[in-house]
């Protein structure tokens, strides 16, 4: 059978979108809870689907790419070129991110992943990405052909459900302007930790001021809590419990219930290859963050975490999180 692959077209919408339903029924049996299909998926993914293939002006550079078969859809691939956060230097440029939302049909003919995983990767290149990225969930035929490929992990995403509420440590406690500076040296800290796990996070120059911005305006956001634990003259961490974004969860799924701990940092986890016995200070620090989503009827947190960052996924590990999604990572020659 001959394999064709090629751009998707608004006529082709209708057919994605059975195929991209099933893809999201596939989450949602790995963790119900954090990948709760929407009630109007059907409708969010034509949304999306429509915006993406038609729109003229659009945020991100995405592309979706087609495989058929004897003129059947039997697979999809989804990719973008993803903007590098401001405090980060971002060398080589936007890296390519192959989406979660990439399927096969049931029966697809033998090297379909293969082929879109080529012409997604080529595409990007072309496009000038240097640094290719893979987001998967499931460990299916996906994951088995971003291993073949060259693929390591760089980032895990480890979640939790059935959130407890109750008191948090008198010492945690809500972020003012005053603690803007101290939040600004313990994420240096955070950054220099990072680009010693891989240089892949370069520190920006100016990273110091504009995330002094960052949460400087952040602090006028109603939708998210900011933590820090001690005086402001001596801040040992801080933590922002915000609300989920689509960058992470196809259009298919229902993210109401979830909340996003990305900026996070203690000093107890200061050492990447190992948590101290007690670390009281950052186990508060998630438990204020935990009690904070609840208290937004938030029930599932979704945290961030370099796979390389062994006291972090420790920390995370013994309070019950597990990995829901994983990052990985490969470098193009040249």
């Amino acid at each position: 059978m001959t394999l064709i692959i090629r751009p998707a077209t608004p006529d082709d919408i209708d057919q994605m979108i059975a195929l991209l339903l099933l893809d999201a029924e596939e989450r949602q049996r790995e963790n119900p809870v954090l990948w709760k299909v929407a009630p109007d998926a059907s409708n969010q993914i034509a949304k999306a689907l429509t915006f993406a293939v038609t729109a003229e002006q659009q945020p991100f550079q995405q592309l979706w790419r087609l495989a058929k078969s004897d003129g059947q859809l039997v697979g999809v691939a989804h990719a973008m070129r993803l903007p590098v956060p401001p405090i980060y230097a971002g060398p080589q440029g936007d890296p390519g991110l192959i989406l979660p939302d990439c399927v096969t049909a049931p029966g697809a003919p033998a090297g379909t992943v293969d082929a879109l995983m080529e012409v997604a990767e080529s595409e990007l290149s072309e496009t000038g990405a240097k640094i290719l990225l893979s987001s998967l969930v499931t460990q299916n035929e996906w994951a088995a052909t971003s291993k073949r490929r060259g693929y390591t992990p760089i980032t895990l995403y480890l979640s939790k459900s059935g959130l407890a509420a109750g008191p948090s440590a008198s010492t945690v406690r809500p972020a003012t302007e005053q603690d803007i500076p101290g939040i600004v040296a313990r994420s240096a800290e955070h950054r220099a930790i990072l680009f010693s796990i891989d240089p892949f996070w370069e520190i920006h120059p100016k990273a110091d001021a504009r995330f002094a911005a960052w949460m400087t305006r952040s602090l006028t956001l109603r939708d998210r809590d900011m933590l820090v634990l001690g005086d402001a003259s001596a801040l040992e961490g801080y933590a922002i419990a915000q609300p989920a974004s689509r960058l992470h969860f196809p259009p298919a799924h229902d993210i109401t219930g979830v909340g996003v701990l990305d900026d996070f940092y203690h000093r107890d986890i200061a050492d990447p290859d190992a948590l101290p016995p007690d670390a009281r200070g950052a186990r508060s620090l998630l438990h204020a963050a935990e009690a904070a989503f609840t208290a937004r009827d938030i029930d599932t947190a979704f945290f961030v975490c370099p796979a390389d960052w062994t006291s972090k996924l420790d920390l995370l590990t013994a309070a019950g999180y597990q990995t829901a999604m994983t990052w990985s990572m490969k470098r193009l020659e040249g």
